[in-house]
């Protein structure tokens, strides 16, 4: 609402919510009446506080830094899945099949990020629910998965291949997971993507012990074990980003 209602006001360069303390911070080039006046309209309260000067660097809007840097994190999600799907299914480890699912989601949840810059709060808030759902939802299927090779014959997986894979993952997921913390944003959207990285790290290390044990006990078991640890994660981890929505 307060989006709309200052919309098209040249002055505006810039606008920071903090919705927990209903504080709004409004940067603007000139000094313009018609600011507080449309925000007095909405009847919400709107009181002046304070105008204090800044450096015209600060009108800078983070849209289009969140948008590059969204994009990269989301290339960045895509290359590894078809790089774990595709060593995944050859090396026969479920383990490189779950985390390459959830790459791929995690790209999904990006791109949702990605629509989601520069709209308004209940938009973004949308998103992180969507974005938790279709995380749920990929969860339960991965773990019907682990149950069927569980009771099914499968032969050993490649331990070589789940730990070099997994360790390149690791690096590009610790990659990813700076730059969003370095953006230091609070934005329900982007701190939904902090959330699925941070999960991701976790499953690497993960199928990387895995792949030792594979090798140590020469059976198939340990990977299929993590597997399931790996959507049990992104299960508490999708409850966290549906509670972002509410």
């Amino acid at each position: 609402m307060i989006r709309m209602k200052l919309d098209g006001l040249e002055v505006i360069k810039k606008l920071e919510f903090d919705i927990e303390n209903r504080k709004l911070t409004v940067f603007h080039s000139e000094e313009n009446p018609e600011i507080g006046k449309h925000l007095k309209e909405l009847n919400l309260g709107a009181e002046y506080k304070e105008t204090i000067p800044v450096q015209q660097d600060k009108f800078i809007d983070n849209t289009s830094v969140q948008s590059k840097l969204l994009w990269t994190v989301l290339i960045i999600n895509f290359a590894f899945f078809i790089i774990e799907i595709t060593t995944g299914f050859i090396s026969k480890s479920m383990g490189l099949v779950a985390d390459s699912l959830d790459m791929l989601a995690d790209a999904l949840v990006y791109g949702l990020s990605l629509w989601a810059v520069g709209s308004t709060v209940i938009r973004k808030k949308k998103v992180a629910k969507l974005s938790g759902y279709f995380q749920l939802a990929l969860a339960l299927l991965g773990l019907s998965e682990v149950i069927r090779r569980f009771v099914s014959f499968e032969a050993v997986p490649d331990f070589k291949t789940m730990i070099i894979v997994s360790i390149l993952a690791l690096i590009a997921n610790s990659v990813c997971l700076y730059l969003l913390q370095k953006s230091k944003s609070k934005e329900a959207h982007m701190r939904a993507s902090m959330i699925f990285t941070s999960n991701d790290i976790i499953i690497n290390t993960g199928v990387i012990i895995a792949g030792v044990l594979v090798l140590l006990t020469q059976s198939k078991y340990p990977d299929l074990i993590i597997g399931a640890i790996v959507f049990l994660i992104v299960v508490m981890g999708t409850f966290r980003i549906l509670k972002l929505g509410n």
